[in-house]
């Protein structure tokens, strides 16, 4: 049990001794190059398992997002996505300084796919003084929605609709392996639904750093450039590939642990456990950042993600017993 329950972000997470002896061993090479095995190895089966042709490593996933989403927009067009999405309220107006797009938003409790509200602001190309919708893109799992599982019926008659208006679909899938493990939905049955996606290894898969752009061969190719032009051109980055492999075959379906964890703790703040799908709790107090500082004082670390609203995210460095200590902590913060 740790003496600091640290429920912040799955961000946090450090790498196993099994996942270091991985990286330590790694064959590497110069990835700028397109010389690394290790990198070789993780693009390869990344790409394999959604089904797509081919993937492109990254440092974050935000970058790995502003790769994606370029491809499919460009300068002057426009992104729909739902109003919390990581890539509208969380990347520094990165897509916008970098490709020169704009979004607008539907609004959805869940962070789900609003099909009716998609189709009202869908904007076909009328000429030169309207801005054209390139994309939509969606989030799954939806980190501020509280980790919530967009279901693949969802997201199907979103391709479909994308389809039949000449739009292409970016998925932001940074949490998308805790979608699969929560509902059992094939990855590839995920990538069928996107042009191209952003997937990330350092979050629920506890890797150190890391995340991938998966697409057509061609959409890789010219996200490769971008990387480098945005200063993302790594050398012998198959040590930190190899973290990830490590991660692909012993920490995904370990995130069923995850899952159960957060539903203990969002009984003890009073959240109903059916509401959570995943490994986020998402929760409303008068005061937020009060919450935050008397849940420290006592050994847990929990993040403020707005004035009224806590979110405690569960991961790989959190035990059942630390979970279970979190939840008397938290329920008696609460109850003051």
């Amino acid at each position: 049990m740790s003496d600091v329950v640290d429920l912040r972000s799955d961000t946090l997470t450090r790498p196993t001794e099994a996942m270091r002896k991985a990286m330590a061993t790694a064959d590497v090479g110069d990835d700028v190059y397109d010389e690394d095995p290790t990198v070789h190895a993780l693009e390869e089966r990344t790409a394999e398992l959604f089904g797509h042709e081919a993937a492109l490593f990254t440092p974050t996933g935000s970058m790995a997002n502003v790769l994606a989403v370029r491809t499919v927009a460009g300068v002057g067009q426009e992104v729909l996505c739902e109003a919390r999405a990581h890539i509208a309220r969380a990347e520094l107006g990165a897509h916008a300084a970098y490709t020169g797009i704009t979004m607008r938003t539907w609004s959805d409790p869940d962070g789900g796919v609003d099909l009716t509200a998609i189709k009202q602001l869908f904007a076909p190309d009328m000429g030169p003084f309207f801005v054209p919708t390139a994309a939509i893109a969606v989030e799954n799992t939806h980190n501020f929605a509280g980790g919530s599982v967009v279901p693949i019926e969802d997201l199907t008659a979103l391709r479909e609709y994308a389809d039949s208006v000449g739009a292409a679909v970016h998925l932001d899938g940074a949490r998308i392996w805790n979608a699969h493990v929560a509902t059992g939905v094939a990855l590839a049955d995920y990538g069928r639904i996107a042009d191209v996606m952003a997937v990330c290894l350092s979050k629920g898969l506890g890797a150190p750093i890391g995340s991938l752009v998966v697409g057509s061969s061609a959409a890789i190719e010219e996200s490769r450039i971008w990387r480098k032009r945005m200063g993302g051109g790594m050398r012998q980055v198959g040590i930190l590939a190899a973290a990830g492999l490590h991660a692909l075959d012993h920490h995904v379906e370990r995130l069923a642990d995850d899952h159960a964890n957060a539903r203990l703790l969002a009984e003890a703040v009073g959240v109903d456990p059916s509401t959570v799908h995943t490994n986020i709790v998402v929760f409303e107090q008068v005061d937020a950042a009060g919450f935050v500082e008397a849940a420290g004082e006592r050994g847990v670390r929990v993040a403020a993600v707005g004035p009224t609203t806590v979110r405690l995210v569960t991961h790989l460095d959190v035990s059942r017993d630390d979970a279970q200590l979190a939840a008397s902590v938290l329920s008696a913060v609460a109850a003051h």
